[in-house]
């Protein structure tokens, strides 16, 4: 079983700029919620191609992220066939190894799995995730120094490890499924490359 993706990925959630979850620390909020999605540029599994695919996850942790496990939700692509849709439900569900399973070992339960249409923009420093009737979230980076964008590295909890995450901040994180909402904005948001592969 190999598989290998890489593409662009962004997070949005609840906490005040810059997120403490990022570093094993409290959250600003009592709660976390957070919408991650992923754009998947290049991908195969095996014979399966998953190129051009989008998935997202919402995500709503009761307490301390790096010590409460998560509740999750799972949005595949509706452009995927019935074998994509299987590798990408396997691969981010945390069954086929890889950071994705490590990712996996926080949740708690998965609330529900869909297959939906999932929007995923990218335009500079700008990134949007929207599917219809159930999430809209776009999020742009903090100008820092130089007015150059103001990265993070080396961060404990990360959903992208080797490249460092480009801080963002959110101006709509709007969410309503499986019980679980929120209708945010000016939150944290981080965005960069990620690339996952099976372990060898």
């Amino acid at each position: 079983m190999t598989w290998s993706l890489n593409g662009t990925y962004f997070e949005s959630c609840n906490c005040d700029v810059a997120c403490p979850c990022l570093f094993l620390s409290p959250p600003t909020e009592d709660d976390c919620t957070a919408l991650v999605g992923w754009h998947i540029k290049e991908g195969m599994d095996e014979a399966v191609r998953l190129s051009g695919l989008n998935v997202a996850l919402a995500v709503h942790s009761p307490g301390h992220m790096a010590t409460t496990k998560w509740n999750v939700a799972l949005y595949v692509d509706d452009k995927a066939d019935e074998a994509q849709k299987a590798s990408l439900m396997k691969i981010f569900g945390g069954q086929g190894g890889g950071h994705p399973a490590r990712l996996a070992t926080h949740i708690g339960a998965i609330v529900g799995v869909r297959s939906v249409p999932i929007e995923f923009s990218i335009k500079g420093g700008k990134h949007g995730l929207k599917i219809p009737g159930i999430a809209d979230v776009a999020i742009d980076r903090i100008t820092g120094q130089g007015d150059g964008p103001v990265t993070i590295s080396g961060h404990p909890l990360c959903i992208a490890p080797g490249f460092p995450a480009t801080a963002a901040k959110s101006s709509k994180m709007v969410f309503n499924d499986h019980g679980m909402a929120w209708d945010l904005s000016d939150k944290t948001a981080v965005f960069s490359p990620f690339a996952y592969q099976s372990e060898q």
